[in-house]
């Protein structure tokens, strides 16, 4: 029997989705995907609607990781601000990446429209500047979005409007993205899952994979069989050096945590956020949130760079929370959970190939739109037109230093200098 889905409010308010058997004895398959998060399960819907024969292997449950825990938020774009990737790649690279990337939300819009997922899809995201030089690097940012990348969705959002979007003091305006939004994380993973059972994917649960073979045929062993393919598909993120111990050097596991308070009525969570955005923020460790479909402040904020999570996570996120909305002090909180998001050394997505293995991961906590899209890609390359997944795969990720001892102790000391930069 798979581990059912930690408990969250997400998990609560789950749609129906029935257990799928583990994978008993030897099969083939055109592809096989390792990995029932979002990554995994775009590439293999994308790849069964193109003619492939796809199996995929889950460890525990579909949507069990961070696809089926994270904020919920879909932030458009990438993790580098757009004056950045210009600076750093050029132009013309820029513009493609960043073309690229925007074409993620249209990717998910169509998946929940096509194939009818009940998620709790809204509009709009809004990054607020927690510093004046922030917001003045915002104006900046929409320069450069504008009259470089030729996007129009994102618009500055003055301090004196903030209020407008969200009623949480200390902001000094932001930028609001019309094309962002928020969805229920987890619906949307099983909507996936459904789509990808009704296209013909193999679901197997409770089946994790325990080494990959290589080759031109490669083969991925499981604990009661085995599935041989023309190509794999790794899709694990946070959990990818339990697979392939050499990519696992490349992100580090980095915990998250949420909470979801009481349902708050209308009037009174439309009083928090009237524009109901997802809100996130400026700083390097931030608080992001937004509200649920049933009235609750869904909230994620705190700093912890041990994955042991704390003794009491609603404890633990709960002073970000007053800090944020005083008037929310002492309300009751329902729900309290956490996950594991891969991160990368430059907060750039790692994607690449080793001959007719593909993988994808690192979102670095803006993995709803990305990963989608990663998926996508990934069955264009195998399909033979692999020039937008060649592009990301051509991004600068390097290695976290220090081998298995010290790649957290260096992690951790680079967290608290951003951290503490974040105080000043």
């Amino acid at each position: 029997m798979a581990e059912p889905h930690a408990p969250s409010y997400y998990a609560a308010t789950a749609n129906p989705f029935p257990a799928q058997p583990p994978l008993a004895g030897s099969t083939a398959a055109d592809i096989c995907v390792v990995g029932g998060g979002y990554t995994g399960l775009s590439a293999a819907l994308s790849a069964a609607e193109a003619g492939y024969a796809v199996t995929l292997v889950e460890a525990h449950r579909i949507g069990w990781g961070a696809s089926g825990r994270n904020g919920g938020q879909m932030i458009p774009g990438m993790r580098w601000s757009a004056p950045d990737l210009v600076e750093r790649f050029g132009r013309e690279t820029a513009q493609r990446l960043f073309s690229i990337a925007a074409t993620a939300r249209a990717r998910v819009n169509d998946r929940i429209t096509r194939h009818g997922i009940a998620c709790d899809l809204r509009h709009g995201h809004f990054t607020a500047a927690c510093k004046p030089a922030d917001f003045e690097a915002m104006q900046r940012e929409l320069e450069c979005l504008d009259y470089v990348m030729g996007y129009d969705a994102a618009q500055i959002v003055r301090p004196d409007q903030t209020a407008g979007i969200v009623a949480a003091e200390g902001y000094h305006g932001g930028i609001y993205d019309s094309a962002g939004g928020h969805l229920h994380p987890l619906n949307y993973a099983l909507g996936l899952g459904e789509a990808a059972r009704a296209a013909g994917v193999r679901l197997y649960e409770d089946t994790p994979a325990i080494r990959i073979t290589g080759g031109d045929r490669p083969s991925v062993a499981t604990p009661r069989g085995s599935v041989s393919a023309r190509y794999v598909v790794l899709a694990c993120d946070a959990f990818m050096g339990e697979v392939d111990a050499d990519l696992g050097r490349y992100t580090m596991p980095v915990a998250n945590y949420n909470i979801a308070t009481v349902p708050l009525g209308e009037d009174r969570a439309r009083a928090l956020i009237p524009s109901n955005a997802a809100i996130s923020e400026s700083r390097f460790v931030l608080n992001y949130y937004r509200l649920s479909a049933d009235n609750r402040l869904i909230f994620g904020g705190g700093e912890k760079y041990t994955p042991r999570p704390p003794r009491d996570v609603a404890g633990f996120v709960r002073p970000y929370m007053e800090s944020a909305f005083p008037e929310l002090q002492g309300i009751g909180i329902d729900h309290a959970w956490g996950g594991l998001v891969g991160v990368t050394m430059n907060r750039l997505p790692h994607f690449g190939r080793k001959g007719n293995v593909f993988y994808a991961h690192g979102y670095s906590g803006q993995g709803v739109l990305l990963s989608t899209l990663a998926g996508e890609l990934i069955t264009e390359a195998m399909r033979g037109t692999s020039e937008r997944f060649d592009l990301f795969a051509s991004l600068p990720v390097k290695p976290f230093p220090g081998g298995p001892l010290l790649r957290h102790p260096l992690y951790v000391a680079g967290m608290l200098w951003y951290a503490l930069r974040d105080r000043l």
